[in-house]
């Protein structure tokens, strides 16, 4: 068995440039290597990238015994438990993405639109002219109120925050849970052991939440999800546990507004420095509402700066993949970010276009922000869906100036691909919410 060319440079090399600029590094290795090229990463091993949309269909499509994306994702077990959809195979990831699959679709789905809206106009209600402040952080405070409110039907804004701060403690620690070595608890000043006393802060938070929703006389009347995924039922008539329960919600909180706070950032950064694309897309809302150039602006957003590089499965048994025989027990990464890069799919691929998805088509396998087959992110279309409505309501009110000249570098943090300063901005005027005309307030 031989694997695929690559760089041949020590793993520790390889993971530092990987860490410090993920997208540049995973493109010169394409340029180099062709569209399947193996690298040794420091801390986990070797892996084969697959950057060819037909092979990427194999590894999506038919017989998935022999491809392990739980067991791939099992490094994040630490932090979203041993019952997370993400972190699960065969039968039992197939048993909690039945029951996780139905508050996201239909009608449970639509209702949350008005409600991403309130949340959206309630936090530019606060971006006043003169004001700096740093777009994710602020992104990051938005979607965790909406997927709060989303999952638990939580109103109360102290609950929300207590929540909040508890989990983003969870996740700005998250490298700790990543590195094995350094989540040993040595005691409550090691790395270690403040991870441990932050992951029992939101446990308890998280399990309040259940017992609270357990015993709801109105339970059988709400709507959120909590409350959905308590009533539901396994084809065997079996309820989700308490821990199972726990898991899923930690997944929906960490997944659900980290990532779509940092799309949003990249979607200021992106249009904010391409003036006519701005200006186009504010003429579309005032014209006809926006919603197919919204969904253009989100789709070209996550095709330029996924924030996820690549999905990730393991072999179990020798597989061929781009006409080279991989030995059982390696990592395969179907390369997002690369196969959206193709310039035979995207002409000018590193240009920011968002006209290029106004017909609502993308090629297929060669859009997978979201990832693809029976593993496809159960919350792609809320992600969509709150991208569009955040978007349709910033965009007209708001005149912002970029703090940094140049972009903001785009590095790895934990495993998603964020913008390194959270593009930091001031606000330069704020224009009626509604309509988006003549300003009503301004800096300066």
């Amino acid at each position: 068995m031989s694997l695929p060319p690559g760089p041949r440079t020590p793993g520790p090399v390889n993971l530092a440039r990987f860490v410090h600029r993920p997208l540049d590094a995973l493109l010169d290795w394409h340029a180099r290597y062709g569209d399947v090229f193996s690298v040794r990463l420091t801390g986990f091993g070797v892996g084969v990238y697959v950057a060819d949309p037909d092979e990427i269909k194999r590894l999506f499509t038919g017989d998935q015994s022999d491809l392990l994306a739980g067991q791939a994702n099992a490094i994040l077990s630490p932090i979203l438990g041993p019952r997370s959809v993400l972190v699960l195979d065969g039968a039992e990831h197939l048993r909690q993405r039945k029951l996780l699959l139905p508050p996201f679709h239909g009608d449970h789905l639509a209702a949350m639109r008005g409600l991403i809206a309130d949340a959206a106009a309630r936090e530019f209600a606060g971006w006043t002219p003169g004001r700096r402040l740093v777009v994710r952080d602020r992104m990051r405070a938005l979607t965790f109120d909406v997927i709060a409110r989303v999952v638990f039907g939580v109103g109360d804004p102290a609950r929300i925050e207590r929540l909040r701060h508890a989990l983003v403690r969870v996740i700005d620690g998250s490298s700790v849970a990543l590195l094995g070595p350094l989540r040993t608890d040595l005691g409550p000043w090691s790395p270690g052991g403040r991870f441990r006393a932050r992951m029992e802060a939101a446990d308890a938070l998280l399990h309040e939440e259940i017992a609270l929703r357990r015993a709801a006389p109105d339970l059988d009347e709400r709507g959120d999800v909590l409350s959905l995924l308590l009533r539901a039922r396994d084809e065997e008539g079996r309820p989700m546990s308490d821990g199972e329960v726990r898991d899923e919600l930690m997944t929906m909180l960490a997944a659900g507004h980290e990532t779509t706070a940092t799309a949003l950032a990249f979607a200021v950064e992106l249009l904010w420095r391409d003036p006519a694309a701005l200006e186009r897309v504010r003429e579309r809302i005032a014209g006809d509402g926006g919603d197919a150039i919204l969904d253009s602006v989100a789709k070209e957003t996550l095709r330029l700066r996924p924030v996820i590089d690549a999905a990730q499965r393991t072999l179990t048994a020798p597989r061929t993949v781009g006409g080279h025989e991989l030995p059982a027990g390696i990592r395969v990464y179907p390369g997002i970010a690369l196969v959206q890069r193709r310039p035979n799919l995207y002409p000018e691929p590193d240009a920011f276009r968002p006209e290029r998805f106004l017909d609502g088509r993308a090629p297929a396998y060669g859009w997978l922000p979201f990832g693809g087959g029976i593993r496809r992110c159960i919350g792609a279309a809320l992600a969509q869906m709150e991208l569009v409505e955040v978007l349709r309501i910033a965009i007209p009110a708001l005149d912002l100036r970029l703090v940094r000249d140049a972009p903001d570098p785009v590095v790895l943090r934990g495993i998603t691909v964020v913008p390194r300063h959270g593009v930091p901005v001031e606000v330069t005027r704020v224009r009626s919410a509604a309509h988006g005309r003549a300003p009503a307030v301004s800096a300066g």
